[in-house]
Parts: structure tokens; sequence; C-alpha cells
């Protein structure tokens, strides 16, 4: 706590040099990390005065007088409690907390294994995320691109998460995500095994990753599918390969082959900052060690079994019997309970 108290003082100091004043991305940064360390330092000021409390309750304890150390032992119990919540409330903001945590997130949901089930499985967690960032607040959604399949299911939606601390929330669900349940279409009503994968990857900005067009190849074609009246009308659907990598994005929702371009560059550009950010062992070593996130969107993460209405997430042997409210967007709880493995993890391993 006492480094974290020590750079609110260096963040003040910065915030009035001149040169960060003419900088709108530092000016940026050092705001919403002064904003962080401004809830730290209110707890800790708490923790002080409930500590303080506790030594003057102790204090009259001690006097040995029956009805002054009753209310005493009343006053110790409330301190104690006090100190409990704040030192609770001190723990996740006193860790290491990666800069990209704050960007927005570019979340991509696709159909794995199991044909039209694993569709229909895409589309229930695209559902399930669309709901849970309506109820959050302080989020919104915005549909990048969408690839329905039959029966209602999706073969891919990639949309984008805005608000601040998006992708710290969202960056646990990167993923293999699993599902056992009798399928629709399955007459002799035996359970069926699909999965559905999902990334997350933080917005890149275009100061993170340089895209040289030499590098790409970009073909036009006929959109497909719901659209309006544009649709297989004009060539307005873009596909973007990136030579280098061999990443391919398309994207055809929006109306205008300009609009479709800007919309596939975007993911392009997270897509690399994702595969750059994967390469650099040495600074995602942390994560790579985490028992959270090992870092590998091939790994199964969690499991949704309908017979037994429950979910499970592998990661930290967390279960819940309560799978239809978790489709529903229920799933807080979750991602509340992958952030504090992670905060113990760190405070475990003395960092933060």
């Amino acid at each position: 706590m006492t480094a974290a108290l020590t750079r609110a003082v260096e963040v003040e100091s910065e915030l009035l040099d001149p040169a960060v004043l003419r900088d709108a991305r530092r000016l940026a940064e050092l705001g919403r990390e002064h904003q962080r360390l401004g809830v730290v330092r209110e707890a800790a000021a708490r923790l002080s005065k409930h500590d303080d409390e506790l030594a003057q309750a102790r204090e009259l304890v001690a006097l040995g007088d029956p009805e002054i150390a009753d209310e005493a032992r009343a006053e110790i119990a409330r301190a104690e409690a006090a100190i409990a919540a704040c030192e609770v409330e001190l723990k996740p903001l006193l860790i290491t907390r990666d800069p990209l945590d704050d960007r927005n997130a570019i979340v991509e949901v696709r159909a794995g294994t199991g044909g039209d089930e694993a569709a229909l499985f895409a589309a229930d967690l695209y559902r399930m995320y669309t709901r849970y960032i309506e109820r959050r607040g302080g989020f919104r959604i915005e549909l990048m691109s969408l690839s329905e399949a039959t029966l209602g299911g999706v073969k891919e939606a990639v949309f984008k998460v805005k608000g601040e601390g998006a992708f710290g929330v969202l960056r646990w669900e990167a993923g293999v995500h699993r599902v056992q349940r009798v399928p629709a279409t399955e007459a002799a009503g035996r359970i069926h095994t699909s999965a559905a994968t999902v990334a997350v990857l933080p917005e890149a900005e275009e100061i993170d990753v340089a895209i040289d067009e030499k590098e790409l190849r970009v073909d036009v074609f006929r959109a497909s599918g719901p659209g309006g009246q544009g649709v297989n009308t004009t060539d307005s659907a873009v596909r973007i390969t990136h030579l280098p990598t061999g990443l391919v994005v398309s994207q055809q929702d929006q109306r205008s082959q300009i609009q479709n371009r800007a919309k596939a560059m975007e993911v392009l550009r997270s897509r690399l900052l994702d595969l750059r950010l994967a390469e650099r062992e040495a600074e995602r070593a942390r994560l790579r060690r985490s028992a959270v996130s090992t870092g590998d969107r091939s790994a199964k993460i969690r499991t949704y079994n309908f017979p037994q209405n429950r979910v499970t997430d592998h990661r930290i042997n967390y279960t819940t019997h309560s799978l239809p409210a978790v489709l529903e967007g229920d799933i807080a709880e979750l991602i509340d309970a992958l952030a504090m493995a992670e905060v113990e993890e760190q405070l475990a391993g003395g960092q933060g």
C-alpha cells in the first residue's frame, strides 16, 4: 500500500508537468491512474481511521471499568469488521495492473466442434454476453460482424464492448467453452458435447501497431445474408489478409465498402496487437504461469452441463448450479471469482 500511496503523489506531480499537459494520450493515461489511486487513498484513510478507533477501544477495555469495557468491546468488534472490509476493498487495488485493462474489448465468439449444436451454443454465448453487458451498466456493445448459421445458430459473432476497463473485465472469458446437453434435433435423447471458442482482444490504437499497406491483400466481394438493399447488388464486403502473419479478417455488415474496410482494419489491428503480446513471453510470464489465464485460447476453460444444471470454471474449480441464469447474462459472480483468484495469486507471489 505504501508504494501505491507514493505513486499517487508522483502522478499528481506528473499531471502538473507542462510536457504532459501537451500530450493528450499521456494525460488521459495519468488521469485514469490518478482516479484509481484516489480510491486507494480513500480506502487507506478509512483503514487508518478504523485502526485508530480499534487502538482506543482496546485502551478503554484495559482501564478495567466494567461498564466502559462492555461498550469498548462492542466498538472493537465494529472496528475489526470495518478493517476487514477495507482490506478486502484494497486487495484488488494493490496488484500490478496491466495498462491494457482500461481499453475497450473486441470479443469474437465462434462455433467450434459439434455442427449445428455448436452454432446454437455460440448463439447462446453471444446472447449471454450481450445481456451481461446491458445489465452491468457503464458498458455498451457495438456489433461488428455476425455470421449466422441454420436453426438460429451463429457461426461467428464479433463485437466491441465500449467502456473503461472493458478488456480487464472480459479478458477472463477467452478460451474454449464446452456445452453438454441433449440437442433439440436429437430424437434419441442422447447427451451431446460441443464447443465454442471465445477470443477477447484489447482494442488497438494506431500507435500500438504499425501496418504497412504493402503487407495487405484486400479483396472485395458481394455481401450475403441480412443487410439491407445493398446486399447482393454491390461489392461492399471486404476481406483483408495480412500477408506476414496470414491473419484474415472479413467484414460485410456495414453499408459501404469504406465502412467495412475501416471495421476490418480495426479488428486486424487488435488481432495483431494480441499476437504480439502473446509472443512476448517475458512480459506476459505472469499470465502464462497463472492458473486463471494460461494465455492459450485452445484451453478448455468452462463447461455448461444442462443435465446437472451446472456451470464449472475449470481454472479455479468454481461451480454454480444456476445454468439458466448464467446463460441469461448473470455471469458477474463468475467474472468476479476469476478476478479475485488472480488477485490472490499475485499477492501470494509478492507482486503489486
